[in-house]
């Protein structure tokens, strides 16, 4: 993926949301790969935390966050699937201003080369809410890694090209600055 090195890196401020029921911060991998990789990218862990698989508490915690402007980005993981449990998406979704259908398109583009088929059982998806990107991964550690190392990375870095999620970030919000 090409980088344009005249460019600027941007630090962005990123959340890390657990959705799960049974995890505990001595056991969380997967929101530990997200936060090992959003740090050696050059980004800030703004918050993390782990959440019930509850669709209320899940919206309650984003809109928190995305009425927090010191954060710029929230990345779940977990409650993704089809199980009777796995709310994540709806509760994402209700936040949603605008959903960016591609990243669940090239997601499981992405996935379907590791794990083929199976990938079709994944329900990630992404959008904006009031300026704050939202992107909700897997639970397992290699949908973390495939949806960070193959996606997120990239479209997070102002530097990527030929254009990326942070140089729209300033005009995510300007329908509220029309007269």
């Amino acid at each position: 993926m090409p980088l344009d090195e005249t460019r600027d890196f941007i630090p962005l401020n990123i959340a890390v949301m657990t959705v799960s029921d049974t995890r505990t911060p001595e056991d969380d991998k997967s929101g530990d790969i997200l936060v090992e990789r959003i740090e050696k990218a050059g980004h800030n862990v703004a918050a993390r935390r782990i959440v019930p698989d509850d669709k209320g508490l899940i919206r309650a915690a984003l809109k928190a966050w995305i009425a927090d402007h010191r954060i710029d980005v929230v990345i779940s993981t977990g409650g993704t699937g089809l199980t009777g449990r796995d709310v994540t998406p709806e509760a994402f979704q209700s936040v949603y201003d605008k959903e960016i259908d591609g990243f669940s398109a090239l997601f499981h583009r992405v996935s379907f080369e590791k794990i083929g088929t199976s990938t079709i059982q994944s329900r990630a998806t992404a959008g904006v809410a009031q300026g704050t990107y939202l992107f909700a991964l897997p639970g397992s550690p290699g949908a973390c890694k495939d949806g960070w190392d193959e996606i997120l990375v990239h479209q997070l870095d102002y530097r990527y090209r030929p254009c990326n999620f942070v140089e729209i970030m300033p005009r995510l919000e300007e329908h509220k600055q029309r007269k």
